[in-house]
Order: structure tokens, then sequence, then C-alpha cells
């Protein structure tokens, strides 16, 4: 009887693998003027708050388990047409027959003022990224956010510098950052009565495509507390686990009981806002807080690449030799906050200024 199943499914497999790739011939050209933009690896709740974003394109959503020898039957209808890749999902197959057929690949992902609440909550973004070269956590290949920091004419920018100077005032005084769904605390309740130096480990989910993309050597949370701790052995070494491994949303691939004889474990929901708080030196491997830290005058140690290292602001520990000028904190804010992402109301779909974007999530 199982035999006789399996055999069944295999021909019903084979019929629906036909069936595919006779629905691909056939299936009539929708007409269009505009390029047509193939998304891959979409979840399905981020599609219509991504359409606003895309709607200079007309756009096609792939769906996850789709099979290329049956996919480019529709691609090849369309003379104009771009693949759209969410984050840094690999398909060398697709990469290659993209490369072979001349069609644009561009890359897309959050971008740094995003929402109230997490990604993993399916909050929709106030902001996006969309990369032509690579992604702006790939240190491994240049990107259009490293592009704009090697080669923008910033100081003869006057506008975009004291732009970019208000907007860091203001996420600054609203106590905006990446997430915002954590209520405000007292901090000396947390970290207790300050008594010497203060140095804030970030953690981070730590087979995150930013860790993996962002550093040459794999490391963890842990080996980042160890490292602070031999680095300041007469500091406070406080360590803030990423919030998804708090609440169980990601997985934690090292254990903080094994450093807690290091550091002070931070094991409740602590804004980063709140988080930088009385604190005199950070240490992160690529994690955004690094910049906002930097943004709020705290020296900044990195152990992997992340976009904002590399500039003369930070203590680099891993060094890109592609990055070749020094930025003022400025100049690095109006390059990754203001030219590289795109602002809209995920909800109303008009179209924002960083200011307005900083303005709706403080209001929500």
């Amino acid at each position: 009887m199982k035999e006789f199943k399996r055999k069944i499914k295999k021909i019903v497999k084979v019929i629906l693998a036909y069936l595919t790739v006779v629905y691909w011939k056939i299936r009539p050209l929708k007409k269009t003027n505009k390029p047509v933009a193939f998304l891959f690896h979409v979840s399905k709740w981020k599609q219509s708050y991504l359409s606003a974003y895309l709607d200079h394109y007309d756009i096609r959503f792939v769906p996850f388990d789709y099979k290329l020898k049956f996919l480019r039957f529709e691609i090849e209808k369309y003379p104009t047409k771009v693949f759209m890749i969410w984050g840094f999902n690999h398909d060398d197959d697709l990469l290659k027959y993209a490369k072979t057929n001349d069609i644009p690949v561009q890359r897309i992902e959050d971008g740094f003022v995003r929402s109230k609440g997490l990604g993993s909550m399916h909050t929709p973004p106030f902001s996006i990224c969309i990369d032509k070269k690579g992604m702006y956590f790939d240190a491994s290949q240049p990107s259009d956010l490293e592009e704009i920091l090697n080669n923008y004419p910033f100081k003869e920018d006057q506008t975009l510098l004291l732009q970019a100077k208000q907007c860091i005032g203001l996420l600054i005084n609203l106590g905006i950052s990446k997430y915002n769904h954590i209520d405000l605390r007292d901090i000396h309740d947390i970290y207790g009565k300050k008594i010497k130096k203060r140095i804030l480990v970030i953690g981070q989910v730590e087979d995150d495509a930013s860790i993996l993309k962002g550093s040459i050597k794999k490391w963890t949370n842990n080996d980042l507390v160890r490292i602070a701790y031999k680095e300041n052995p007469d500091a406070e070494i406080i360590y803030k686990p990423h919030p998804d491994v708090l609440t169980g949303r990601r997985q934690k691939q090292s254990n903080p009981v094994e450093v807690k004889h290091l550091a002070k474990i931070i094991e409740e929901p602590l804004s980063l806002v709140d988080s930088l708080q009385t604190i005199d030196h950070v240490y992160t491997i690529t994690s955004l807080s690094g910049f906002e830290a930097l943004l709020r005058g705290i020296p900044v140690t990195t152990l992997g690449a992340p976009f904002y290292s590399g500039w003369g602001l930070t203590d680099d520990r891993q060094l890109i030799r592609r990055r070749k000028r020094k930025l003022t904190v400025e100049e690095l804010f109006a390059g990754a906050y203001i030219l590289y992402p795109l602002y809209r109301d995920p909800y109303s779909k008009e179209v924002l200024t960083l200011e307005e974007t900083i303005k709706r999530i403080s209001n929500q």
C-alpha cells in the first residue's frame, strides 16, 4: 500500500510539473508600459507595502517554491525587467541566469528608521533600502551605500548636512531608534548606580546575514563579551542580548550564562535608546546599534565591518580597504539615513521625508 501511494505521489508530481510548464508557456502576456520587477523571497505580509515603494515597476511576486526552469518562460516574455531579492537570500542558479541574460539584480532590506514594532512581529516599515550593487551589511563587496559614502560631495551640500544635524537631534530628543516597541525605563533601575567606566556589549542574532556577510571571522556574542572584558578589566561590562533572542523569536548560538561572571546580563526588555544611557563605550560585531551610539557621541569598537566602520569614526578590528576617506558623523548619517533609503508611510502609502518619518513613529 505504501509503495502504491509513493508511486501515485510521483505521478502527481510529474503531472503538476508538466502543467506548470504549459501554464507559463501559454500564460498571456500582461501588457505594461513599465519595466517588470520579479520579486523573490518576499513574504505575503510584505507585499502590499512593497508595491507602494515600487510603483514605478510592474511587479511580479514570485512564489517561494519557484522552479527557474519553469519561471523563465514568464521572464522571457518581457524585454525590460529586473530581479529584486529580499535580503541576502541566495540562489546560485537565479544569479547565474540573471548574469547570462543581462538582467539587473537588486536587493531589498529594511531601512535604519524602521517602525514602532519589530519585523518579526510583521510590523510594516516606514523605510526600505534598495541596492543595485550589493547590500549595506555585506562587507564582502561594494554597495550603493558605500559608493555614496566614498564619493558624495558632502562638504558642497551644506543644506543636506544641516538636515542631517537636525534629524540626528530629532532622533535623540524623541528617543527614536530603528525599532521602538519597548516602553522607556529609568536606567538606574536596570543598571544600578554607576561607580566606574561602563561598557555596553550589544548582542546580535548570531546567524543573521549582517554577521555572516559583515564579518570575515565568525564571532559569537560571548566572544564579544570576553574581548570587552579583557580590554577593560576595571570597567563594568553590561551585555544586552538581541530582543529577538530574548523573546525567543530567534535562536541563540551562544549561552549568556557562560559569561555571567564577566558581565551584567540584561534579561528584561530594554530599548536601545535607554540602554545607551550612562555608557562610556560600546562593543559590537556589526550591529546598527553601534552607529546609534556614535550619534550620541559614544566611542564604538566593531569586530566586523558594519557600514559605519572604516570612515575614521570607530575602533575597527576588520579593515575594508574600499572605504577610502574620513567622514564626520553628520556626513555618514546623511549618506546612510537620507540619501540611501526610501521613506513611505506603510499605511497611507504617501512618500515621506526622514523628519516626517521620525515624527510619525514618535506619534504612534
